[in-house]
């Protein structure tokens, strides 16, 4: 419980950037899925790195619970502050530092979103890649270990942050990593705070790698008859090695809610989206290639995306899905799951998946970047229903199973949260119990993001 004297105590560290008010409160207390309004008691905004040490100083002090927030975007609860305290807004603190073209890599404050930075960069003949589909911030992907659309080509968060400055429990100030492209000097810090998810520590600086814009991009929709054979073509895909930029999967149910919502006329059919980059004459052959690979699994002929505004409003489409989806039942929420796979064996875990939501009273449409074995399935419930909330953690459960049989993963990019934090002990054993001492070690009070991840 925050005192009075101590939130005027804390409210000095910020220059009076620390809130009470009920509507910041609620703002911060909500949830992009299903999770009930959890609201703090106190919002702080920093500016500054320094600020959030001064500001975990007191809060390590008095033993008050601490919650990061970026953009709010995540699906697994993981910024609901579920044992009170108070919840750190990184929105104020959104400047790109520096831009290292010779070196290819940029340094940035948590509260940067990917599409600010990309704007940031539009001049320099580089990019951030990684592509979550939600407009988040940068230290909350890097939090959650997030990718998206084109980690096939360009990998995860992991793969791209290369240091970290990070401030911990005890208002400790550190940094993780070099700009060099590669180190043996001791531990990976940077990898242990990437997806971490605020319980070792804030982030208030990343440094991220970057890439080249391409020369030529080229994007394209293409219909199955059937499940099955539209999986199968993806695999075909990687195991060749074609270099595809994005390779996207979305079931019949799912075209139908993104037609609806957007407007689009795509036939009710299973569909890949798919995206090639590079050089015009290596474009040109991978979509060649991709063509006979599509033939041969009886996929339909391209709907072509070459203009770069063509290219906006496909992957604009994909992006929303999500609310698409969420806008087939009124007042619906969602509960998301997001198992990932041996690439070998994504067919068999998709059409399993689907027989088990057929079987099941809720609708679940089902999507995902089959490209590295990763999709989702969007179950739709009531959130005041707990009859139909069961029955959507019964399919995820079920789904999670699957996919740790089949050598997989609970969660291939939202993370933990709240919503996966009882499927832990199957996939890490007493491995997990290593992540509780390595939070112990580093967290003693455990006031960062408390009840997060760790037993």
């Amino acid at each position: 419980m925050i005192s009075d004297t101590l939130f005027t105590e804390l409210s000095s560290v910020l220059e009076g950037r620390l809130t009470r008010s009920k509507s910041d409160l609620d703002q911060h207390g909500q949830s992009e899925t299903w999770f009930p309004l959890t609201p703090p008691e106190a919002v702080a905004y920093p500016e500054t790195t320094e600020e959030v040490a001064a500001l975990m100083k007191l809060c390590h002090a008095h033993d008050i619970p601490v919650t990061g927030f970026g953009a709010g975007t995540s699906l697994e609860g993981q910024t609901l502050a579920i044992h009170g305290g108070i919840v750190v807004d990184f929105s104020r603190m959104n400047r790109v530092l520096r831009i290292n073209d010779a070196d290819m890599d940029v340094v940035v404050q948590p509260g940067v979103t990917r599409e600010a930075l990309n704007v940031e960069l539009r001049t320099t003949g580089l990019m951030f890649p990684v592509d979550p589909g939600a407009n988040a911030s940068l230290g909350g992907m890097a939090m959650t270990r997030a990718s998206g659309t084109t980690a096939v080509k360009y990998g995860t968060m992991r793969d791209n942050v290369i240091g970290l400055e990070v401030v911990l429990a005890d208002g400790t100030i550190v940094r993780t990593g070099s700009r060099a492209r590669k180190s043996a000097a001791g531990y990976d810090l940077t990898a242990l705070m990437v997806g971490s998810e605020g319980t070792l520590g804030l982030i208030t600086e990343l440094t991220l790698r970057l890439h080249g814009q391409p020369e030529a991009v080229s994007a394209a929709v293409c219909a199955f008859d059937e499940m099955g054979p539209a999986v199968e073509a993806v695999i075909a895909t990687i195991q060749i090695g074609l270099p595809m930029a994005r390779i996207e999967f979305l079931d019949a149910d799912s075209v139908n809610a993104v037609n609806l919502y957007s407007g689009s006329d795509f036939p009710l059919k299973p569909h890949l989206f798919v995206e090639f980059n590079g050089s015009e004459q290596a474009v040109s052959e991978q979509v060649d290639l991709f063509g006979e690979i599509v033939h041969d699994f009886g996929g339909s002929d391209f709907n072509w995306a070459t203009k770069p505004e063509d290219r906006t409003a496909l992957w604009t489409m994909r992006h929303h899905a999500y609310w698409a989806i969420l806008a087939l039942r009124k007042g619906a929420k969602a509960v998301v799951t997001d198992i990932c796979v041996p690439i070998s064996k994504l067919a068999q875990a998709v059409e399993e998946t689907a027989e088990d939501i057929k079987a099941s009273p809720l609708d679940g449409p089902i999507l995902g970047h089959v490209g590295d074995g990763n999709f989702h399935a969007i179950l739709l419930v009531d959130p005041n229903d707990e009859a139909e909330i069961k029955e959507a953690k019964r399919l995820a459960h079920l789904m999670a199973e699957r996919a740790l049989k089949l050598g997989g993963t609970i969660t291939g990019e939202h993370g933990i949260g709240m919503g996966k934090k009882s499927l832990m002990i199957e996939e890490h054993g007493e491995a997990w119990a290593m992540m509780g001492a390595i939070k112990a070690a580093l967290d003693p009070k455990n006031i960062l993001n408390p009840g997060k991840i760790v037993p």
